[in-house]
């Protein structure tokens, strides 16, 4: 299976807050912070079917996600927070409290 390695960015959305009035439930929402947004290039060499189904993996946790591929960097991998995001984010704060959301090495494996 194709693997890629990078650092992963948690985001909020537009249509996450729009789908969060349907509840954090429904497919809507469900959907939204489901779905990892990876550059063209990345998406390519991923090899990615029509499933576009994949493993995010980090040293704390390993979540399936859909892909999309958007125009952005290379290496760079944006996930909506919300409970799958919070699995991949580790504890660590460096003495802020407050957890590390952004900068994540993970590497993303296409589900064949």
């Amino acid at each position: 299976m194709n693997s890629i390695e990078g650092l992963l960015i948690t985001v909020r959305t537009g249509r996450q807050g729009a789908a969060m009035e349907k509840g954090k439930f429904s497919a809507e929402y469900i959907k939204e912070i489901s779905t990892l947004v990876i550059n063209p290039e990345d998406f390519s060499s991923l090899g990615l079917g029509s499933e576009k189904k994949a493993i995010l993996k980090s040293h704390s946790a390993e979540i399936t996600v859909t892909c999309q591929s958007v125009e952005g960097p290379k290496g760079i991998f944006f996930l909506p927070l919300g409970p799958l995001a919070n699995m991949v984010i580790d504890g660590e704060t460096n003495g802020t409290g407050v957890p590390n959301y952004k900068g994540i090495p993970v590497s993303v494996t296409a589900v064949k």
